[in-house]
């Protein structure tokens, strides 16, 4: 392996080593300390270094010196990662000169040239491809040409491929411009992949090297394209499920296979091809039934020139494995560059620079597809404005869910009805016609979702079977439910639930809608997941008394966690469109949503108007700039404004603004304390302008002089049921699913004839009005004649009701899709039980900060002078728990910092959990320091315990605090009387 290195040392003294050793030699063993060690094997020849005066080496350098001299021979996965770094900045010259060049006025030719094929990319992809995509898509084929020639270079693929040969067509108009010299950097790329690709024969080999050079090339080149598209790999466990399963229900259903003729298959999201490579190694479709089903029957779409590119290479390689080379070379003409969803919206109109492409994409439409099966792309759209990530527009498709799905859906939110995997069901079911089999990996939210009831019932009514095989590993949960779902079949790649579903239309069934369903059970690690999906095979393996569930939906097509309808007859809380007769409160309204928390959000006040004043500065002079420009060149806001995080948080709302040619101004009045988390309180800057919604909160806290209180509880589809009182504005991601937040007073603006001037002053010149309902409060009085009961007794009552284990343990269900409903209590002792608890914690949760210091036992000032300042002693930048002998986090210490050590804290005090974490948890997470990565913003809690509270210690005594908060906490509602209603 090694023959012969020169290493130099630290003091540059050349030593050479000559080393023989057997393939079988085992890795060295090393010193755990000092690094030292010797290589031992079997069969291993060591030659000893003769001593040399002054030489010394630094502990590892010997080491660090060979594995250097190996990656110059030999090449490795790391030096590809560190290319993997440079192909951004190297994509970015390529699409910045081919910009100049079609861009000149003087370069007439190139330009038309480009412009013809950005028009017939257009037809063939979606019209609203823009020229710096296409410039983009010439960018990925200039830089990853080379790489297929060199894994590639005899099969003809460059040279035959009709996209390949246009994309070559239009950078050989460039060339005289020089566009080669960027890539030549790449040289020693080009060259390891030569080297590495000499020494595999192997198709699979040759597969997982340029599905990692997929990986690599666009999470670093083009992050935005892999967010947009929801780009992720599929694991093959999950694409031979998939595959077989398809195999066994076709046999079942309709008497064929997969080989057999007339049986179209398509992979609308083709991506690297796995499942068409996978699908010709299966053994499925017999030898002689490959050919023709290769060249006719098997057919793939794929959006992004890179994957369309490799897919190609892919599932070309494969066929001509299996059939043998003797054959000639045979081009996979089932392939298109397209976008799926686009090309059943409009019709071909252009087909001169890629005539072939287009041809293949007629044929694909006309054909009666038979299987439709995949990695539909799971994007719902952008994450923030400044990403300029917007998905697509499909009309003809978007109606399809609009007369559907969105019809039968009784969500408030249907936002996420229209995400890419959704709308891949839709057009899937729609593709297929009368009969056939549908076949997706995808976000598993759609099972049990709030907004997904009309999509359930579509699939009901449409299909004969579906079966769905839950594979869990939603990430966005949290404690115990976190830990059930585990894993990830996609490992890091996604953080949704992930679900395999097999649909099937049988038109000679007469029963519609049997659902099968089969839940891979709790706690598995990724590869426990995928052993699972390989043991089963396919559908037909998940048998016996653990098999397949038959789930029957009910009136609100819920397949799962059904709710109980005795829960609609309790009180609704509030009801915005005015359909209840007896709402228990006027008005509420969701927690604040900024869309730019690093922002409007500090623990430091001077923090927060420093950067709300820079936002501000920097948002004037953009547009002052934007409405200088020509009109033509303003129409495109998105391309014309600079997104630079550090400088600004773009939002629809402010883009508005700005083509509106708002001014923005700084308002000092406008700063005030919120409550962000759970028991943290932040500084923020409360402004219609800034914040991108304020919903309701005007009328609950106007100004930072109102004072309130409001009970908020998760929002419709939490992981979880929690509520907490609070007396300061809250964030929309206080509670799980956006806090919705329900107010002891409204405020509503005085008038000049309001005879109660001491209440409009002091407020601000708003008027304090109830907000519960006087229409709620007489019907509790009509329930307990002649009990006294005023609105406050309502709201400590509801608070009470909503902390009681049997309310939530009974309706579970109901509380994960509906706003809570407020039951009535079977007599009036019950009714002030709950009340008084309610008081009770209300002054626990909302008092918190003054609560007696649970009284544990603090380790502190070791390893410091006595003249060290308490703000040295206190400061805190992450606490964490101490490790047992175990290993495992021991709850009962906490480490505060270097020097303060907490222990003898009650394992019963994490029993009080809100939002999915106990109350010491909160405290913990949010006492320290962060830094926002967009915007480099730093949040510093110790600045709110200097500056605010006038207390260096405020973190280390609000955790204690918090302890005791939560033991008094729980003795309240272990306290609190059976629910009866």
């Amino acid at each position: 392996f090694v023959n012969k290195l020169d290493l130099v040392g630290s003091n540059n003294s050349k030593m050479e080593v000559i080393a023989v050793t057997d393939t079988t030699v085992k890795p060295s063993k090393t010193h755990p300390r000092t690094g030292s060690g010797r290589t031992i094997g079997e069969q291993e020849k060591t030659y000893t270094v003769p001593e040399q005066k002054n030489l010394h080496f630094e502990i590892g350098e010997i080491e660090q010196a060979i594995y250097a001299k190996v990656v110059q021979k030999c090449g490795r996965r790391l030096y590809w990662e560190d290319w993997a770094t440079d192909i951004a900045d190297i994509a970015k010259t390529h699409i910045t000169r081919i910009t100049t060049i079609v861009g000149n006025a003087n370069n007439t030719r190139e330009a038309g040239k480009f412009k013809a094929f950005a028009d017939e990319l257009r037809d063939d992809l979606n019209d609203s491809i823009t020229d710096e995509e296409v410039i983009e898509m010439l960018a990925q084929h200039l830089i990853t040409r080379p790489v297929f020639d060199a894994l590639f270079g005899d099969e003809g693929f460059a040279r035959q491929n009709p996209v390949s040969r246009a994309m070559q067509g239009v950078l050989n108009e460039l060339q005289e411009h020089h566009l080669e010299t960027e890539a030549e950097t790449l040289g020693k790329f080009y060259q390891s992949v030569r080297m590495r690709a000499s020494g595999i024969d192997t198709i699979e080999g040759k597969q997982r090297i340029v599905v990692e050079l997929y990986d690599k090339f666009f999470r670093k080149a083009f992050p935005r394209m892999t967010e947009r598209l929801g780009i992720v790999y599929t694991p093959i466990e999950v694409v031979d499920f998939i595959i077989h399963s398809v195999n066994d229900l076709l046999q079942q259903e309709f008497g064929q296979t997969l080989g057999s003729e007339g049986v179209h298959i398509l992979d609308p999201f083709v991506g690297t091809g796995t499942f068409i490579t996978r699908l010709l190694q299966s053994g499925l479709i017999k030898p002689e039934e490959l050919p023709h089903k290769y060249q006719h029957e098997i057919h793939a779409n794929d959006i992004v020139l890179l994957a369309y590119y490799i897919a190609a290479i892919n599932i070309e390689t494969v066929y001509h494995d299996l059939v043998g080379q003797e054959s000639g070379y045979q081009p996979f003409e089932g392939i298109c560059l397209t976008d799926t969803f686009q090309m059943y919206e409009t019709k071909d109109m252009l087909n001169e620079l890629l005539p072939v492409n287009s041809a293949r994409r007629k044929r694909q439409v006309a054909l009666p597809i038979r299987v439709i099966m995949g990695n539909p792309p799971y994007s719902a759209g952008q994450k923030s404005e400044n990403d300029n990530a917007q998905n697509v527009a499909y009309p003809l498709l978007d109606k399809r869910i609009g007369e559907t799905y969105v019809e039968h859906s009784t969500a408030t939110s249907r936002r996420n009805l229209y995400d890419s995997y959704i709308r891949a069901i839709r057009w899937g079911s729609d593709r297929l016609g009368e009969a056939g089999i549908m076949a997706y990996v995808t976000n598993a939210s759609w099972i049990d979702g709030n907004a997904m009831d009309g999509l359930r019932k579509c699939l009901v009514d449409e299909f004969t079977s579906l079966f769905v095989f839950h594979l869990r590993g939603n990430a966005r949960t949290s404690g115990e439910q976190r830990r059930k779902e585990k894993d990830n079949v996609f490992g890091q790649g996604s953080r949704a639930p992930i679900a395999i579903t097999v649909l099937v239309k049988n038109p000679k069934v007469k029963m519609h809608g049997k659902i099968y369903y089969h839940d891979i059970g709790d706690y598995h690690s990724q590869q426990e997941k995928l052993n699972i999906i390989r043991q089963f095979g396919s559908v037909n393996g998940i048998t016996g008394q653990n098999g397949w569930q038959t789930l029957v939906p009910d009136v609100n097509h819920d397949w799962l966690n059904q709710v109980k309808q005795e829960f609609d007859e309790f009180l609704i809380l509030g009801d915005k469109k005015d359909r209840a007769a007896t709402p228990v409160f006027r008005n509420y309204s969701s927690g604040l949503k900024t869309s730019r928390d690093a922002w409007c959000y500090n623990a430091s006040r001077d923090s927060v108007e420093h950067n709300i004043r820079s936002m501000i500065e920097f948002y004037n002079t953009q547009r002052v700039r934007y409405h200088q420009t020509s009109e033509n060149v303003r129409e495109k806001v998105n391309e014309f404004i600079d997104g630079d995080k550090k400088k600004i948080s773009w939002t629809r709302a402010l883009k508005n603004d700005l083509v509106k040619n708002k001014v923005l101004a700084f308002d000092e009045g406008e700063a005030l304390i919120s409550a962000y988390r759970p028991f943290s309180k932040r500084w923020m800057y409360y402004s219609r302008r800034l914040n991108e919604m304020v919903y309701q909160m005007p009328q609950i806290f106007p100004n930072a002089r109102a004072e309130n209180r409001v009970i908020c509880v998760t929002g419709i589809g939490a992981h979880g049921f929690s509520a907490l009182m609070m007396d300061a504005i809250p964030d929309l991601n206080i509670l799980d699913a956006g806090a919705q937040c329900f107010p002891l007073k409204l405020y509503e603006k005085s008038s000049a004839v309001d005879t109660d001037l001491f209440t409009r002053e002091s407020n601000g010149g708003y008027r304090k009005q109830d907000g519960i309902s006087t229409a709620a409060l007489t019907h509790f009085q009509s329930t307990y004649p002649g009990a006294t009961i005023n609105k406050e007794d309502l709201f400590y009552y509801l608070y009470g009701i909503l902390h009681s284990d049997d309310y939530r343990n009974q309706f579970h269900n109901n509380l994960m899709k509906q706003l809570p409903r407020l039951p009535v209590v079977s007599d009036v002792v019950d009714f002030r039980a709950f009340r008084d608890a309610g008081r009770a914690l209300a002054e626990l949760h909302l008092g918190y900060e003054k609560v007696e210091p649970y009284a544990v036992t603090i380790n502190a000032g070791e390893g410091l002078p006595q003249t060290t300042s308490p703000e040295t002693l206190y400061r805190v930048v992450k606490m964490k728990h101490d490790k047992g002998k175990d290993r495992k986090p021991d709850l009962t210490r906490v480490i505060y910092n270097a020097h303060i050590t907490l222990s003898d804290i009650p394992l019963e005090a994490y029993d009080y959990v809100v939002n999915g974490k106990s109350a010491i948890q909160w405290v913990m997470e949010r006492q320290g320091v962060r830094t926002d990565k967009a915007s480099g913003i730093v949040n510093d809690a110790n600045n709110y315990a200097i500056e605010t509270m006038q207390n260096p210690a405020y973190p280390l005594e609000l955790l204690q605090s918090i302890i005791t908060v939560s033991i008094e906490t729980m003795k309240v509602v272990r306290g609190l009387p059976p629910l009866r209603v």
